[in-house]
């Protein structure tokens, strides 16, 4: 493509992240009025992408200002925005009195530039905060102001970049803040190093601001990286700087002599106050937790400095920052294949569904989001997959009256009573409506295992006592014996009203009542998104997002006593690194974690093993090789086939942010056999 062609690319990308801060703006998540009058087109985007470029916006407003702060007793500062696009920056500062003593200068092509200067002449309120001297721009120059610039350059072209800076007034002997908010990953590596190196070189006193994307090579990163390459605007850092090591180098390197970087999971973490976080959670109905932080760990913020005094590190400074942890210790490697089938089916492309083994070799999948007929929707289909003769069959269910209260839901659970009975309890259609209740399905007790499309489902509507219990989403429900007696133990999860929910109900599974049982011990923190699995007639609960949208790392077992059940702790060494969003099995006192979503930002969670005697934590990785596409373990299911000691995993991905929607196409096996049997 021609150079030309290529910059209208990186161009489009600006334009469309300037439609979503202004989106973000008009719900409420960042404060700016002037937004609105830089951005012609007007587009709603989802609550994802809204908190997406609030923590942007965030990360920049956040070091500008510590650099503002920490530059007070300089007669003379300066700002200088690289590929500055319609960014309304200067004159939010300018509106909030911050630039006594400082000048900005604002770089993008040419005729972004001139469009902008254009825009800001013909705009009242804009015109009236610059001061418009009413001169005509000229050159390069396309604005001048007193303490604005607006200047047309490629920023690929450093002599010219130079040399037009040098014309509008650019002092290189005070202190400088170079702002590069997603633009130096669209040029050539070499030449966005020598602008860092410039910048380090010719500026007796400067910090550098960068925030743009890391992690190419894990399955959203390919996702990311992908969605790029199809807008013609590949992200060229990535691969020579794929993490927040590499990037702290390149600085090092280039002549900066302070740098300090965190992934964007850390700086909401760490950098926001806990009010803050709330009034932004709390903003617009949202359930998209495992992209929200998927998001964050494959973006970083990055601030450099040389000749600053006091030294300015704001990603440091006036705050602590966990230490940060290395790279997980792994065990060893699991090797995943594609599940040998012998039938095309698309059905199971979808995540936030749930499947049961509902009798030996016979797998029942309902519910969730997925593709259907090349679009995706809420599934109404029910799946089943059949082993017949060392191969799995696929085939769509019949449902027998089917019920308007199935709603296609998500984030529900099925619970198989019996050989020809399962319960479906919760799960919800939009986050914004109230969870639904409760459905039986029954199904034969005996059918022809060699045709799956054989198999009839009929769903039977229920409101029982016990229905308000059921109202909710991400929860689980685990069959626990008590006296002899099953119940299903129904835990955690959230609902509309509530973003997290704590507490607990046993179901006696004959009449679908809640019975009262005495539980004692420490009650564990509120939880969804965690795994549930049965264990010596009581529950194991493991991992999940907690109160504050923060994974958590803790293991409780629901233990049977004489006169009721008991909470404990269970301590595992290494520590469970905290995650959610993973599904889980016991087999032979070991509990299997599979995938989830964590805040080490280094790697994916593969499998988890913890020794239930003895606490001994191991953590192996998922070897994808054979896999031809990206494996996004997160709202998948599994079953775990204990004769083969073969893990199943079905559906699982998300949608990746503005990157497009990711299904893993196939079901994937897993040989557990190496780890099972203690090798």
């Amino acid at each position: 493509a021609s150079a030309a062609s290529l910059s209208r690319q990186v161009q489009g990308t600006g334009g469309s992240s300037a439609v979503s801060k202004c989106s973000a703006a008009a719900r409420g998540y960042i404060r700016d009025r002037f937004l609105r009058l830089l951005v012609g087109r007007r587009r709603r985007r989802a609550p994802l992408v809204h908190r997406g470029y609030y923590i942007r916006a965030r990360a920049v407003d956040h070091c500008v200002q510590d650099f503002l702060l920490k530059t007070q007793s300089h007669p003379r500062t300066q700002i200088l925005s690289l590929g500055a696009g319609f960014d309304s920056l200067y004159f939010r500062l300018k509106d909030m009195g911050l630039l006594d003593r400082t000048v900005v200068y604002e770089v993008d092509f040419p005729n972004v530039a001139c469009q902008k200067a254009a825009l800001i002449k013909g705009t009242k309120e804009l015109s009236a905060l610059v001061g418009d001297t009413g001169e005509e721009g000229v050159g390069v120059i396309t604005f001048s102001g007193e303490d604005y610039k607006l200047l047309g350059v490629d920023l690929s072209e450093l002599f010219e970049l130079e040399r037009a800076l040098e014309e509008a007034g650019l002092d290189s002997e005070i202190p400088t803040l170079f702002i590069a908010e997603v633009v130096l990953t669209y040029m050539e590596n070499c030449r966005s190093d020598a602008l860092i190196q410039w910048a380090a070189e010719h500026f007796s006193q400067a910090c550098f601001l960068l925030y743009e994307q890391m992690h190419p090579e894990d399955p959203f990163g390919r996702v990311m990286q992908q969605h790029f390459r199809q807008l013609n605007s590949a992200l060229h850092s990535l691969a020579q700087y794929p993490d927040c090591e590499a990037q702290q180098r390149r600085f090092f390197e280039k002549g900066w002599t302070k740098c300090s970087v965190m992934d964007m999971n850390e700086f909401f973490t760490c950098c926001t106050p806990e009010e803050e976080q709330q009034r932004v959670q709390a903003l617009e109905p949202f359930d998209e937790y495992e992209e929200w932080h998927l998001k964050c760990s494959h973006y970083f913020v990055l601030t450099a400095s040389k000749g600053m005094e006091p030294s300015w590190t704001p990603l440091l400074s006036n705050m602590t920052v966990p230490h940060r942890d290395g790279p997980v210790r792994v065990a060893g490697s699991i090797p995943a294949a594609v599940c040998a089938m012998h039938s095309e089916i698309s059905g199971l492309r979808r995540y936030g569904h749930h499947s049961v083994l509902i009798k030996p070799n016979v797998i029942l999948t309902t519910g969730g989001f997925g593709e259907e007929n090349g679009q995706h929707c809420r599934m109404r289909d029910f799946h089943v997959l059949i082993k017949h003769a060392g191969y799995w069959k696929a085939g769509c269910v019949k449902k027998e009256n089917p019920d308007k209260r199935w709603d296609e839901r998500l984030y529900h659970t099925v619970s198989c009573l019996s050989n020809s009975l399962a319960l479906v309890v919760g799960g919800r259609t939009s986050p914004s409506s109230a969870g639904l209740g409760m459905l039986w399905l029954k199904f034969p007790e005996s059918w022809n295992a060699s045709d799956p499309d054989d198999i009839a489902v009929e769903l039977v509507n229920l409101q029982p006592a016990a229905e308000p219990a059921a109202l909710r989403w991400r929860h689980s429900t685990t069959e626990v014996i008590f006296k002899g007696k099953k119940y299903l133990f129904l835990y955690g999860g959230r609902s509309a009203m509530e973003p997290v929910l704590g507490d607990w109900h046993f179901l006696h599974t004959q009449e679908l009542s809640c019975t009262m049982i005495p539980v004692q011990g420490p009650v564990p923190e509120s939880r969804h998104s965690h795994s549930a699995c049965s264990w010596k007639g009581g529950a194991l609960i493991a991992g999940g997002l907690g109160a504050a949208e923060q994974p958590l790392g803790s293991v409780f077992f629901l233990r049977e006593l004489e006169h009721g059940f008991q909470w404990q702790a269970v301590e595992t060494h290494p520590p469970l690194i905290p995650r959610y969003s993973h599904t889980a099995h016991v087999h032979d006192g070991k509990l299997l974690l599979v995938g989830g979503v964590w805040f080490r930002s280094s790697s994916v969670p593969g499998i988890t093993v913890i020794d239930l005697m003895t606490g001994l934590c191991l953590d192996y990785t998922i070897n994808v090789e054979h896999l031809e596409w990206p494996l996004m373990l997160h709202n998948h299911s599994s079953v775990f086939l204990p004769d083969e000691k073969e893990l199943l995993l079905i559906g699982g991905g998300g949608n990746c942010f503005s990157f497009g929607t990711h299904l893993n196409p196939e079901p994937v096996l897993l040989s557990l056999s190496n780890i099972l049997t203690g090798h």
